[in-house]
């Protein structure tokens, strides 16, 4: 039975009322596939519902999994008492990030129930930035101190694991929670009972403060192969740690940001079958607006050069064709020089390399171009050579014109602190457009009697 189909099934379970069945159902999924099946459910009354048919434990993991308007519906549902038990079973991160999509009414009633100790670590981690290290990092993890023997550290985690969220490294720390070196669990156990743990441990530690950007400290995940990563204050003292899981949701989201800004769209992070008709047209209203004003530039281009239309008219036949070809090759360069940026491949201080690169692409590329362009007009127009000579010129410079300027404004908005998404695509298709029309009629002036 695949998902859509077992779906079906549980939704059949909801309409009818048997809720044993959709609670024995419920315990053989996993929390993920449970949560989209809650958040996929059109009804607040029936989400609520289902989400109190899962036992604790699981239903803790799953209110981790599920979107922030019915992580709210259900808040909102239930009692004090339930509530607590969920915060209860919640790991820091988890519950941090949900505590930053919700209304400020919903959050003090979250926190009333909410242990003190715990609420002031939360309070602690709400302060972070968003968008940094410490707005995605938990305090589940497992510390040890120097002088443990391995047996002792062992017994630790045994004590101890079921709180953590992950135990397969620990993090060992002096009296003032100085990071002092890791150890993993592997090693740990391949080393004698009677080993101290400063005699095995790694003093080598990669680590990231507080304040760090999240980007950062995700792209280091995906270079290093990590599975968590130590988060230290000014002063060297361990106050968290993120693991990977969390780090793959902040690529997702900066991706997901980045697609949005490319296609001219303001970033949202509600999944589309969620956002409503307005919310979509508020997103994409207003680079659509913007768009079509600085449009009105090639218009006025074309106005400019009206009497070269009246003398050649093939040259208004291969206008869509130059400006689709700038408009691709300026993508394809900015999409390349912004991946290369998004991975580290590509530093600021890279400006001139990546310029010369991109020209000799675009001298090569626009050549190619240039030549097939003047074959097939010739044997399409045989008696119009010089026309045909014209349009391939022009399409050979505004490429390597489309592949400069591609190249140049991710790479100076990444040096402006701008996100270089920003200049990706409809922006960059309406300058290399305009650059492209004025080089063609520029170059058909000088070569052809207008």
């Amino acid at each position: 039975m695949d998902k859509m189909d077992h779906f079906d099934e549980l939704q059949e379970f909801l309409e009818k009322r048997q809720y044993r069945s959709l609670k024995d159902a419920f315990t053989d999924m996993n929390e993920v596939d449970i949560a989209q099946f809650i958040t996929d459910l059109e009804s607040e009354e029936q989400a609520v519902i289902a989400f109190r048919c899962l036992g604790k434990e699981q239903g803790a993991e799953v209110f981790a999994n599920l979107e922030a308007d019915v992580q709210e519906s259900i808040i909102n549902a239930i009692n004090d008492k339930e509530l607590q038990e969920i915060m209860d079973e919640l790991f820091v991160d988890d519950a941090v990030d949900m505590l930053e999509e919700l209304p400020a009414n919903v959050v003090r009633r979250v926190l009333k129930n909410v242990a003190p100790e715990d609420r002031k670590i939360l309070n602690q981690f709400l302060q972070y930035p968003d968008n940094s290290a410490g707005s995605i990092m938990t305090a589940e993890f497992i510390d040890l101190k120097e002088d443990m023997t391995v047996e002792d550290a062992i017994k630790r985690i045994r004590r101890t694991a079921d709180e953590k969220e992950t135990i397969y490294t620990c993090y060992v720390l002096d009296a003032s929670r100085h990071l002092m070196g890791i150890v993993t669990v592997k090693r740990l156990l391949l080393s004698q009972d009677d080993d101290l743990i400063s005699d095995i441990m790694d003093e080598d530690v990669m680590k990231v403060t507080t304040l760090d950007d999240q980007e950062e400290v995700a792209y280091m995940f995906s270079k290093y192969d990590l599975l968590t990563i130590p988060v230290v204050d000014k002063e060297n003292r361990l106050v968290g740690i993120i693991t990977v899981d969390d780090a793959v949701d902040v690529l997702e989201e900066e991706a997901t940001e980045d697609f949005e800004k490319m296609a001219a769209m303001l970033p949202s992070e509600k999944p589309y079958l969620k956002m409503d008709v307005l919310t979509l047209f508020r997103n994409r209203i207003p680079w659509l607006m913007i768009l079509m004003i600085s449009g009105t530039v090639t218009g006025s281009i074309l106005g400019r050069f009206e009497s070269a239309f009246m003398a050649f008219p093939l040259l208004v036949t291969c206008i869509p064709m130059l400006t689709d070809t700038g408009g691709n090759a300026g993508n394809q360069t900015s999409t390349t020089v912004i991946r290369g940026m998004a991975v580290k491949d590509i530093e600021p201080e890279d400006l001139f390399k990546v310029i010369w690169k991109e020209l000799r692409v675009a001298l090569l590329c626009g050549g190619a171009l240039g030549l097939v362009n003047f074959i097939r007009m010739m044997l399409l127009y045989r008696d119009h050579s010089l026309e045909s000579f014209t349009v391939s010129i022009a399409i050979f410079l505004t490429v390597v014109l489309a592949n400069t300027v591609a190249s140049l404004l991710p790479m100076g908005a990444k040096i402006l602190k701008l996100d270089p998404a920003l200049v990706a695509s409809p922006m960059l298709t309406t300058i290399v457009d305009a650059i492209a029309l004025i080089t063609y009629f520029l170059i058909a002036k000088a070569l052809l009697p207008i």
